[in-house]
């Protein structure tokens, strides 16, 4: 109604990063214990069967300090739906344009070749065997799914209850190994430490 407002709670916010090596998570920790101050609850990392490098310290870390991690880009950047293999519908400019190397990444295109009768053997859909094996993991709370029509969330959420076995996952294993990357995606963040050649770069005192 005009000029009616209505008071609402306002929830506490819970703050949390996003692309954080583990070694800094450790430190925002440890920081915000010595200083009394609100500590960060959740972590955002990039993870999918062909991103496995948080699976080696992330992860990990985020379980032994409580962090609730939300993961990014589960089917990598589509690659994991199979719809851009050989004779698939062609990968959109726009992909192209933001992630050029990921997409057009031979070792993640062979690896994909050797997921898909992974998948069949189990009866699932490439892109069910996927997203089951990113929440199958303890560590992982939760995975941000980016669906473009209703026909792809109605496909995400009939696969949302999938749980793979052991023998499958140990068939994922031999095809990605376990806290291995097979190439970076384009957009995820780069670490100063990588970025500035002066922080890798001893200099001689004058």
């Amino acid at each position: 109604m005009p000029g009616h407002h209505e008071v609402r709670p306002v929830r506490q916010s819970r703050p949390g990063t996003s692309g954080l090596p583990a070694t800094e998570i450790v430190e925002a920790q440890w920081l915000a214990e010595r200083r009394g101050l609100a500590r960060f609850r959740t972590e955002q990392p990039h993870y999918s069967i062909l991103h496995r490098g948080i699976e080696r310290d992330v992860l990990p870390t985020c379980r032994r300090y409580g962090l609730g991690t939300l993961i990014w880009s589960p089917l990598a950047g589509g690659l994991l739906t199979g719809r851009f293999r050989p004779g698939g519908e062609p990968v959109s400019a726009n992909s192209l344009r933001w992630l050029p190397r990921h997409m057009s990444d031979r070792r993640k295109h062979d690896a994909i070749e050797r997921l898909v009768p992974i998948a069949e053997q189990a009866g699932l859909s490439l892109t069910h065997l996927a997203l089951a094996f990113v929440v199958g993991h303890p560590g992982v709370t939760s995975a941000i799914i980016g669906p473009r029509t209703m026909e792809h969330l109605d496909d995400l959420l009939a696969g949302a209850g999938t749980t793979l076995g052991d023998d499958v996952l140990d068939r994922i294993d031999e095809v990605v190994a376990p806290g291995t990357d097979l190439g970076a995606m384009d957009v995820a963040h780069v670490p100063a430490a990588l970025t500035d050649p002066a922080l890798r770069r001893r200099r001689d005192a004058a």
